[in-house]
């Protein structure tokens, strides 16, 4: 990818204004790669605004460097990103499988549980921090879902 984008600030969201600066588009692209790109799909709340987490603003970095860099058409670069997330399921799944051979671990049923769990021992989660912070994300995903 273009070195020469900066660094992503440590943030929850993004204004679609400061994801343009951060990955080189200009907000009327971003808006045209939602519609393309059904993975991309920002929190939009008062007054139909958008807010981009960190996951999609590396996703719109990839995007980008496929469409600008790498000179795949829009069709090739969803493709490409579906081939993608598709390597990536299938590596945490086997992942998974290594670990938790009996898959007996029960579901979670409200935040409070899973504010008791312990830390993640997963092999791909290198820090504590990473692991807080998917889980904090997974559960407000969830929570967005419910309504």
């Amino acid at each position: 990818m273009d070195s020469s984008l900066p660094s992503i600030p440590a943030k929850r969201y993004f204004t679609i204004g400061e994801v343009g600066e951060l990955c080189g588009v200009k907000p009327h692209v971003l808006r045209y790669w939602e519609q393309e790109f059904t993975l991309l799909r920002p929190v939009k709340r008062r007054g139909n605004r958008r807010y981009y987490q960190h996951h999609e603003v590396l996703m719109i970095r990839r995007i980008r460097d496929l469409l600008y860099d790498q000179g795949f058409t829009i069709s090739g670069a969803r493709n490409k990103l579906q081939e993608l997330v598709q390597a990536d399921r299938q590596l945490r799944k086997a992942l998974v499988d290594q670990t938790e051979p009996d898959n007996a671990t029960p579901p979670i049923n409200t935040q409070s549980d899973a504010a008791q769990m312990g830390p993640a021992q997963t092999p791909w989660m290198g820090e504590q921090d990473a692991a807080d912070s998917l889980r904090a994300e997974l559960l407000e995903i969830r929570e967005l879902l419910s309504i």
